[in-house]
């Protein structure tokens, strides 16, 4: 291997350094995976949400408070601050992503940048391949056929790290849309549990008790 990399010339340097940085990427996302797979609570997100369609406003907060799970992280966020609720949500499932996406952006970076040095590296090699047709060298083209062998080296590397961090980049672009498609959806239930509880309260404010019956028969809150 270690041949190989010397015969693929100077450009093996820079498309090294860009394997390393996109296994360090790849490795590190993993882990960070694994971890918040481990972190998730789906009881308590429902918890938190049936709390909350039971106007148990205060004991939701409690339950969500010291939570590890980044979707009850964002409901708690949105009970703190209900005059602004949508803005909030928004707002925390932005930051809560920015810790799911971070490396992504590196790794389209080398799955794009990888083939470009292996094309490069094999075009200084041919140019120093075809310098070769010098006179003194017309009678050796094992030479030639030799160096444009080695000037291919380069875009084979480069397209090694590119299918490398191909895969493992879309696996975590999915992962991420799954994890927003989650947060969008239990933002959504919270927003629909409050406006349902606001309504309530006017009702109850405009009507008396009695039509704490009358709006839950039709509101279906039990």
């Amino acid at each position: 291997m270690f041949h190989l990399f010397q015969k693929g010339g100077p450009i093996m340097w820079p498309l090294l350094v860009a394997s390393l940085t996109s296994m360090t990427v790849v490795f590190e996302r993993i882990l960070f995976v694994l971890r918040q797979r481990k972190l998730e609570d789906l009881a308590l997100r429902k918890k938190v949400l049936f709390l909350v369609e039971s106007g148990n406003l205060k004991q939701a907060l409690q339950a969500g408070e010291h939570a590890q799970d980044s979707v009850v992280r964002m409901l708690v966020e949105g009970l703190k601050h209900k005059e602004s609720l949508t803005t909030r949500l928004v707002s925390t499932a932005s930051e809560e992503l920015k810790k799911y996406s971070r490396g992504i952006s590196v790794l389209d970076t080398i799955i794009t940048l990888a083939p470009l040095l292996g094309l490069l590296g094999t075009v200084t090699g041919m140019i120093n391949a075809f310098g070769l047709l010098g006179a003194q060298e017309l009678g050796a083209p094992s030479a030639i056929t030799g160096g444009i062998a080695e000037a291919l080296i380069a875009t084979a590397f480069g397209l090694g790290i590119a299918i490398f961090s191909l895969i493992p980049f879309n696996w975590l672009n999915s992962y991420v849309e799954d994890v927003r498609h989650q947060m969008e959806a239990a933002g959504s239930m919270l927003e629909v549990l409050i406006a349902k509880l606001e309504r309530k309260q006017i009702l109850l404010n405009e009507e008396g008790p009695e039509a704490e019956k009358v709006y839950e028969t039709t509101s279906g809150i039990r």
